[in-house]
Parts: structure tokens; sequence; C-alpha cells
């Protein structure tokens, strides 16, 4: 086994990342931030988004486990002074291992050039000021021309993140579905969306096409990436071949972890 230890950049975080690494060194376990095969996060959901973006390369072979040292994240099953029943836990290790899909971003921009990203929670494409005018294809076929501020494009797991605040449904990460949320949508005698989340089994794609006669400089963000004054022809989205994958040691179920993280334990409700 070999670990990568990857913190937020807060005093209390980058503190605990020395302690984390005492204690895998008193236990013989190599730290390896290059090719590690678990990489432990100290900080937030956050944390575990950027870690996961710098270990894209790698991840057929590694699993993620949380620390947090703030307020309770979704994705962070582990607290600060739990580090020494962590090690026990990695030590007794037998490749216990739950997996998430992930979502595939394909970006072209006006000058023909193309970027991918991968994302953990969710995409957007929103107008930096005015009103996003863009088709949105299911598959190949026309399915509305939106108008609003601009749309949101989700995991099952990151459907209780920003999707959860513009009014999507919240799935479970069992149903590898892509969900498609409106962003402050127009709707009146003129103009028409759908106005609810869309969610689309797993061999659908989603396009959002911006309409040519209007501005194209848009925000475009994939998890913690954020691109501001991008002009962008059309994105692509699909739900990605490739899974993150989590220590399963101690890790929350799906629903315990949605009560936790909005409603609170039986006793406070």
């Amino acid at each position: 086994m070999r670990v990568a230890i990857y913190h937020s950049n807060d005093e209390h975080s980058i503190q605990v990342g020395k302690d984390l690494a005492k204690i895998l060194s008193q236990n013989e376990i190599v730290i390896d931030n290059e090719k590690p095969t678990v990489v432990i996060t100290i900080g937030g959901d956050g944390t575990l988004l950027s870690a996961v973006q710098k270990y894209l390369n790698l991840l057929e072979e590694v699993r993620f486990v949380g620390v947090h040292t703030g307020h309770l994240g979704f994705y962070t099953d582990w607290r600060e002074y739990e580090l020494e029943t962590l090690i026990k836990a990695l030590k007794s290790d037998g490749g216990a291992e739950v997996s998430y899909p992930l979502l595939n971003i394909d970006v072209t921009h006006t000058d023909g050039s193309h970027i991918s990203y991968k994302a953990v929670n969710e995409s957007t494409l929103r107008k930096l000021s005015g009103t996003m005018v863009a088709d949105v294809l299911i598959g190949d076929n026309l399915f509305e021309r939106f108008r609003g501020d601009g749309l949101c494009i989700s995991t099952p797991t990151g459907s209780t993140a920003y999707n959860r605040s513009v009014g999507g449904a919240i799935v479970h990460p069992r149903l590898e579905v892509l969900q498609m949320a409106e962003i402050a949508s127009i709707n009146n005698r003129v103009f028409r969306t759908v106005g609810a989340s869309l969610i689309m089994a797993p061999n659908e794609t989603i396009t959002i096409r911006p309409v040519p006669s209007f501005h194209r400089t848009y925000n475009f963000t994939a998890d913690r990436i954020d691109l501001l004054d991008k002009h962008v022809k059309e994105v692509h989205y699909s739900i990605d071949e490739q899974k993150v994958k989590f220590l399963k040691y101690r890790h929350t179920g799906f629903w315990n972890r949605v009560r936790n993280s909005f409603i609170g334990s039986i006793d406070e409700v």
C-alpha cells in the first residue's frame, strides 16, 4: 500500500497532515504522493474534489478516504482525532471499496479546439451577464431552446450539491444517471422551457449548444475548475466509463449522508 496525503491550505489541516504522516511512518506505511494506491484527503469536500482532479490519471488504481477538519463533509467519513483508528483500518485493508459515477465533459470552443474534463459533482455553463440562449439536445435530438442564467449537469452524488440548491432532485449513486437542472430559466408567454430538472438514463447524453447569434462568452465550471470568459461552441455531457472509488472501512450510507447533511440526527428532528 502506498498512501498520498492531500490537505487543504489552512493551518489546522496542514498540522493534521503532519500528524498523519508521522503515524504512517511509525506504522511503516509508505507515503507516496506520486503513485499512491490510497489518497487520504484532509479538509472538506472541496479538498477531496481537488484531490480527485489531481489523480485523474490513476483512478483505476487509487481509492480515496476523507478526513474532515471543519464542518461535517458529505464525502469525508473520519475526524482528525480518529487518525490512529484510520491507520489500523488501513493496515487490515481487504480491498473493500464503494464507487461513484463520474461526469465526462467535452467542451468545443468557437476556434475549434476541444478540452475534456471529468467531475465528481457537477458542471455548469452560465452567462456572465444577460441571458444565456442555448439549444439543449438529448442524444442527437433537439429538446428545447433554453433561456435563463444557465444550466447545471450533475452526477447522482453531485445531486446533493449545487443541483439541490437550484431545485434538482436528490438521486442515489447506484443510479448511474445524468441530471440537468435549470438555473433561473425564463418562462413566460413568449419563451418556454420544461421548467423542471431532467434525469437521464445511463446511456443518454446531453449537449448544450449556445445559439450563434448571441454572445458566446460563458462561465464554465467542473467541480472546483472555474473558467471565466470562455468562447464556447458546445458542451457535451455523458457518464464516464471510469468511476471514483472510496475506501469502505466505515463508509457512511448515502441516505444517512443526506440525513446528516440536511436534516440532522433523529433526536434533533
